[in-house]
């Protein structure tokens, strides 16, 4: 019996290469955005990147993309505050979302940029699918599932991508996985796969390209 949520398989050759003409192509900032209306116009289909303040994603991002500073990677945790906005070929958005669960950012702060993320995922039509960042060292976590929840409500398909796979051993990675399983499984908007990636080994980074690549 196959797994519910098994791990992405590794896609065939012309998959591959799609991904990686995609990705190797021109990517350019185009803004940064820290309120609904300053949005670009939704003139292409987007993905964006969603995770908790240090899960690595800015560090995926350019993993993804080959560029070691597209991504702002900071060791401040919760620095971002912006919705940074990226094209990637002519037809699509990187969508770059600020970190949530940072507790230790002021209460303001804090305030502002998670109405936003809330926004921005509850209205944006053009947005196709959300790749949501977890931890492979601590699996799917309470403010998590606040997300996971309103891409539920916003009808919103989410795909979890496991961070840090490196940092894990192989014996400890089946309980982690079996734990975002088991808390995937409340969640119908989840896509039903998940992509390991270490963006330092480069895992699972050919697989993700192809994903996003075959999105439309």
């Amino acid at each position: 019996m196959t797994a519910p949520f098994p791990l992405a398989e590794t896609p065939d050759a012309a998959a591959i290469e799609t991904g990686r003409l995609l990705f190797a192509g021109p990517i350019d900032f185009v803004k940064g955005v820290v309120a609904m209306d300053g949005l670009p116009p939704p003139d292409r289909i987007e993905v964006c990147f969603a995770g908790r303040s240090n899960v690595g994603k800015s560090s995926l991002i350019n993993a993804l993309t080959g560029r070691k500073n597209l991504a702002r990677a900071s060791n401040t945790p919760g620095r971002t505050q912006e919705i940074n906005y990226f094209t990637a070929g002519d037809d699509l958005y990187l969508v770059d979302l600020p970190g949530y669960g940072y507790a230790e950012a002021p209460v303001a702060v804090v305030a502002k940029w998670q109405r936003l993320l809330k926004n921005y995922l509850a209205g944006r039509q053009t947005l196709r699918r959300a790749f949501v960042l977890i931890d492979t060292r601590h699996g799917v976590k309470d403010v998590d599932e606040e997300i996971l929840k309103l891409l539920d409500r916003s009808a919103v398909t989410f795909q979890v991508v496991l961070t840090k796979a490196d940092k894990v051993k192989a014996a400890d990675r089946d309980a982690i996985l079996a734990q975002v399983r088991a808390a995937l499984q409340k969640h119908p908007a989840a896509y039903p796969e998940i992509v390991l990636t270490s963006s330092e080994k480069g895992d699972g980074i050919e697989t993700l390209r192809a994903i996003i690549a075959g999105i439309e």
